[in-house]
């Protein structure tokens, strides 16, 4: 199968992508502290069928670091995949990156087939629990450094699923340790979508389908419930037995499900 890894000069800054596969394309992007290899479940399997795009967000991963420039992650999407030359793909987003899809979908809606939305946050929304666990989250980290910050995250209840399966609970570990930190010692110029998306989420006409772990945070499934009811065209799905990173605490009811979905379009 043919793959290719490099880095796209984009808004002034390089981020790191990989392609496989060959097909209508699927985009899949990471969550916060995280990078592409969450979606290691997902982009083999899927590039069977699909061309399959995964990267990592500026600040994370191997891409670099924000400068004191503003700058949007959807305009960054944007410019890569005009960089790979693809007109529309299926966004596929996890958490934060789940944010940045729905509000990609806004900014350029031309781009977009279809989204996946998977244990998304959602621009506006007024967190609750999330808001009181990243506050505590950063708050160790400015005191204790970032092991003891990833040590409190693995032992949120949205993880107990994961922290009963070792191999898992080392693979996210290993992936969360590779995080350079650099937003919890830095003010992160990053331009929010205004007004934010649960003030236009009428808009949005591409189909979605989120799907949300049983286990995950309040708020996760009180922002599915919202995309639910007000995008135009979508479905939800819980996924049994996962908290908030189901794709690689669930990932055959995960793939069978989006498959569905990307089957139906």
């Amino acid at each position: 199968m043919n793959q290719q890894s490099s880095f796209a000069e984009v808004n002034g800054t390089p981020l790191y992508y990989e392609v496989s596969g060959s097909g209508q394309p699927l985009v899949f992007i990471h969550g916060f502290g995280a990078d592409n290899r969450t979606w290691d479940d997902q982009f083999d399997a899927f590039a069977e069928q699909y061309q399959v795009i995964r990267y990592d967000m500026r600040g994370f991963g191997r891409s670099a670091v924000p400068t004191t420039a503003p700058y949007a992650h959807t305009a960054d999407l944007r410019a890569l995949l005009k960089s790979l030359g693809i007109a529309q793909a299926c966004i596929i987003g996890q958490s934060m990156g789940g944010g940045v899809a729905i509000d990609f979908a806004l900014a350029y809606p031309e781009f977009v087939r279809a989204l996946i939305l998977v244990d998304p946050i959602l621009g506006g929304y007024a967190f609750s629990e999330w808001e009181e666990t990243w506050g505590a989250v950063f708050a160790v980290a400015a005191t204790e450094g970032m092991q003891a910050a990833l040590a409190f995250m693995i032992g949120l209840p949205a993880f107990e699923t994961i922290q009963a399966r070792p191999a898992l609970e080392s693979r996210l570990m290993q992936i969360w340790s590779d995080y350079s930190g650099w937003h919890f010692t830095h003010r992160d110029p990053i331009q929010e979508a205004d007004p934010p998306a649960i003030a236009r989420l009428e808009e949005i006409t591409a189909p979605a389908l989120i799907i949300v772990g049983e286990h995950d945070f309040a708020d996760h499934h009180a922002i599915a419930d919202i995309l639910e009811r007000r995008l135009p065209n979508t479905q939800k799905v819980v996924l049994p037995d996962v908290g908030h990173v189901s794709m690689m605490e669930s990932p055959e009811p995960f793939n069978e499900a989006a498959a569905a979905f990307l089957v139906a379009l």
